[in-house]
C-alpha cells in the first residue's frame, strides 16, 4: 500500500460538517470536486474525509492528523465551539496532541509536526482501530501476506498491528478488553501498487465484497491468512495507482528539481498518477512497471473484474446504505 487516500464517514448536516472540518480544525474543502450539499471532500495535505450527506456514521477508533499550526488550534475549538454546541463536539489540548471529537463522535488526534512523523507538515499520518484480544497477530500478516504490506506486532503497555502506508502513513490496530462497537459501513480508501495480486489471493478466500470498476475493488472483513477467520470488519477502498484522477489544478505548485526535499502535505493528492500522461490510462506506463512487484501491470485483468467478484457482495449488502 502506498497511500492512504480518505477517510469516508457519512454526515446528516453538511453546515455544522463545515462548521468542524473547515472552522475548527482548520482544514480546507477540496473546491474541486463534491462542492455541492449532497458530499463534501475535506483536504488534509494529501489524503482527505469524504462527508457524503446521509446519517451518521462513526469510525470505531479514531484518526490522527497533523497540522503546521497547531499553537492556533485551541483559539479555532474555542471560537467553533458555540455553534456547535448541543453536539457531541467536545476537546482536550496538551502541550504535543489535542483529542477533539465531532458532533457525530467521530474521534480525532491532533499532533504538531515532529521527528515521529518523518516528512509531514500536514496530513492524515495514521487511523487506529481498537481490536479484540489475540487478534493482532492474525491481522498484521493478512496485511503482510494478502496485501504485501509490511505490517509488525508492537507491544508498549497493549499490543497493536502496524501497518506501513507509504512513507509517512500506517494503519494501527491495537487490542483492547472492550468489545467493539457494531460496524456502520464506514470505510478507508487506500492505493496499492500491487493490484491484483491481493485481489486474487482475497477471491480464492471469499473477502472480495464488491468489483467497483477495471481500477478498483473493495473488501470488508480482515481474516485470518491461515483458517478464514474474521478478525475485523472495516471495508477497503483498494485503488490502483492507474486509477482515474483529476489532474492538479493549474494554481497548484509542482515539484521542481529539488522535489526530493519537499514535505509532504502542501497540495493536493498526485501520487504517482502526477506522472502518467492520460487521467484514465488503461495500461501501466514503464515507470510504474517497476512499482509492480507481481504483475507487469497492476490493472486488474478485465476477466477477473465481470462477473467473478459479482457474486460476493454479501457482506456490502448487510451494511445498509453504506456510501459511496
Amino acid at each position: 500500500m502506498i497511500h492512504l487516500e480518505h477517510v469516508n464517514v457519512r454526515v446528516p448536516d453538511q453546515q455544522l460538517a463545515t462548521q468542524f472540518y473547515v472552522v475548527a480544525l482548520g482544514l480546507t474543502r477540496d473546491p474541486y470536486l463534491m462542492v455541492g450539499l449532497e458530499n463534501m471532500w475535506i483536504n488534509v495535505g494529501n489524503s482527505q474525509f469524504h462527508l457524503p450527506t446521509a446519517a451518521a456514521q462513526v469510525l470505531r477508533g479514531f484518526t490522527g492528523l497533523v497540522i503546521p499550526d497547531f499553537d492556533e488550534l485551541p483559539a479555532r475549538l474555542a471560537t467553533a465551539a458555540e455553534r456547535l454546541k448541543g453536539t457531541k463536539f467536545s476537546y482536550h489540548v496538551e502541550a504535543s496532541y489535542a483529542d477533539v471529537t465531532c458532533p457525530w463522535g467521530n474521534r480525532f488526534r491532533l499532533h504538531p509536526p515532529q521527528e515521529k512523523f518523518p516528512r509531514l507538515t500536514l496530513g492524515m499520518p495514521y487511523v487506529e482501530f481498537p481490536v479484540r484480544q489475540g487478534t493482532a497477530d492474525g491481522i498484521a500478516r493478512f496485511y503482510k501476506e494478502i496485501i504485501g504490506a509490511p505490517s509488525c506486532v508492537v507491544s508498549n503497555g497493549t499490543v497493536a498491528a502496524e501497518v506501513g502506508v507509504g512513507t509517512s502513513q500506517k494503519l494501527i490496530f491495537r487490542e483492547t478488553n472492550e468489545p467493539p462497537d457494531p460496524y456502520d459501513g464506514h470505510h478507508i480508501a487506500v492505493c496499492i501498487a500491487d493490484f491484483s495480486g491481493p485481489h486474487k489471493k482475497m477471491l480464492e478466500r471469499g473477502v472480495v465484497s464488491e468489483e467497483s470498476n477495471p481500477y478498483q475493488y473493495r473488501f470488508v472483513d480482515i481474516v485470518d491468512p491461515d483458517n478464514g477467520k474474521v478478525l475485523f470488519e472495516i471495508e477497503h477502498e483498494v485503488r490502483c495507482v492507474t486509477a482515474p484522477h483529476v489532474p492538479p489544478p493549474a494554481d497548484q505548485p509542482q515539484p521542481g528539481p529539488a522535489a526530493a526535499d519537499l514535505r509532504v502535505g502542501s497540495g493536493r493528492p498526485q501520487l504517482l498518477i502526477a506522472h502518467i500522461g492520460e487521467r484514465a490510462a488503461p495500461r501501466c506506463p514503464p515507470a510504474l512497471n517497476r512499482v509492480a512487484s507481481r504483475s507487469a501491470c497492476p490493472v486488474i485483468s478485465s476477466c477477473a473484474w465481470r462477473g467473478r467478484g459479482r457474486g460476493r457482495s454479501r457482506r456490502r449488502r448487510e451494511i445498509a446504505g453504506t456510501s459511496r
